[in-house]
């Protein structure tokens, strides 16, 4: 189950990246037409400005004064045909704005073929929208977004008023700028900014990569976490199952005992029997280590109980420290791996020389656990903490040289150290140092 959740997670997760990521491309994109269109516009309505200020405006008068084809209208036709080869407009044009509705046309410059000069007609309305029209009834520039004209094509326009020397404004000077010379000018600013472009991709990739690997390195580093806890957990469980059996085995004993001897009428050994229990009790209760740690209290309590049952004196000495410097899973591993082997050495001694001790404590600076038991000596002591070296015999079904692989494993995470020293008195004490900082 947590493992489905934890893909419907992932899978969300790179959705929602590659969906904003598109987004933000996205955005760049219209945000760069829009600068384009913008930038265009500007520079046309600055033109504008120019050509409307530098018309013979004497000229344009005495052609408004007569609004027909003759010499006046070719001057003007002329300065204004020039004007748009120069710009590479799709028109350069004059207006009259008389309403805030509809403007009409003047003069067109032309493209300079003779039969572009009788195509339109004098005082024809003109295609600027009415919100444009308005703005120049009032006496303001004006500029469009790109209209889309079944007629002159798609295009772009601005106006700027023509004025004489009072500053009596005659007329507009339009400039139609064709939406083919803006895509080309996006098209030049895409292939500018290709680079950028390919940079966020490469960017997105990486980020989407640099999760996948995070992810899978968790996945593998909760597994293994997940794989020591449980194989520690379960070694714990058996260990406590099987002294739980042993002790309800003896029960059984015990009782058919007692039975026995009351029904043969031995009721003083009965009695004599049922004191040497008392005190076998008494010595059960005081297994109970009274400990703040939960979790350290049940696991030393567990292998206080297999130590009697393999009758090996175990003396416990716990500082009154939390240990919340340390994972409750990793102090369990540390500690149940040093307190079983310590515990294995110590069976291979006669039952009266079978010791094992066990300290837990703190200074200002470190966590400190020793372990000390009874047993052989270890000689090899180099490679005690090589995967899959043990001193154990091997048993079928059964991975040996695991227990202080794993330890050490633990305690580097913590920056800490482990020592082993074996001496030829059969005493070998296990020391685990872990900084508090």
């Amino acid at each position: 189950m947590k493992s489905h959740k934890v893909k419907i997670i992932f899978v969300l997760s790179t959705v929602l990246l590659l969906f904003f990521s598109a987004l933000n491309v996205y955005t760049s994109y219209v945000r760069m037409k829009n600068t384009v269109e913008e930038s265009v516009a500007n520079q046309s309505l600055e033109a504008a400005k120019s050509i409307a200020s530098s018309i013979d405006v004497e000229t344009y008068q005495k052609f408004l004064d007569n609004p027909e084809k003759n010499e006046y209208f070719r001057e003007i036709q002329i300065y204004l045909s020039d004007a748009r080869e120069k710009l590479g407009s799709l028109y350069v044009y004059t207006l009259k704005v008389d309403n805030p509705k509809v403007s009409k046309q003047m003069i067109i410059g032309h493209s300079g073929k003779l039969e572009s000069l009788d195509n339109y007609r004098i005082g024809d309305a003109c295609t600027v929208p009415e919100e444009q029209v308005k703005k120049a009834y009032e006496g303001k520039t004006y500029v469009t977004e790109v209209l889309k004209d079944p007629s002159y094509g798609d295009y772009l326009s601005v106006g700027a008023p023509i004025k004489n020397n009072e500053g009596k404004i005659l007329g507009y000077l339009g400039i139609d700028t064709s939406a083919d010379t803006i895509n080309q000018i996006k098209l030049a600013a895409l292939e500018r900014n290709t680079v950028m472009l390919v940079f966020n991709g490469v960017f997105i990739f990486i980020v989407i990569g640099s999760f996948l690997f995070m992810q899978r390195w968790y996945q593998r580093e909760v597994a293994k976490e997940v794989g020591h806890t449980e194989e520690t957990y379960q070694t714990e469980i058996k260990a406590l199952i099987t002294s739980v059996s042993s002790v309800r085995h003896d029960f059984n004993n015990h009782i058919l005992v007692l039975h026995g001897l009351l029904q043969i009428g031995q009721s003083d050994k009965a009695l004599q029997y049922a004191s040497s229990l008392f005190n076998e009790v008494k010595t059960i209760e005081s297994i109970k280590v009274n400990i703040d740690h939960p979790g350290l209290s049940i696991l030393l309590q567990t292998k206080k109980l297999a130590a009697q049952n393999h009758h090996i004196d175990m003396d416990i000495a716990i500082c009154d420290v939390s240990f919340e410097r340390i994972k409750t899973t990793d102090l369990i591993i540390i500690l149940s791996n040093l307190i079983d082997n310590a515990m294995d050495a110590a069976i291979d001694c006669p039952e009266g020389e079978r010791k094992v001790s066990i300290e837990c404590t703190a200074n200002d600076t470190n966590y400190l656990f020793k372990i000390t038991n009874t047993g052989p000596q270890i000689r090899e002591k180099e490679q005690i903490f090589n995967q899959g070296y043990s001193t154990k015999n091997e048993e079928e079904g059964k991975i040996r040289g695991q227990g202080l692989f794993i330890v050490k494993e633990v305690v580097n995470k913590y920056n800490g150290k482990i020592s082993i020293d074996s001496t030829a008195e059969s005493v070998t004490t296990a020391i685990v140092e872990i900084p508090l900082k």
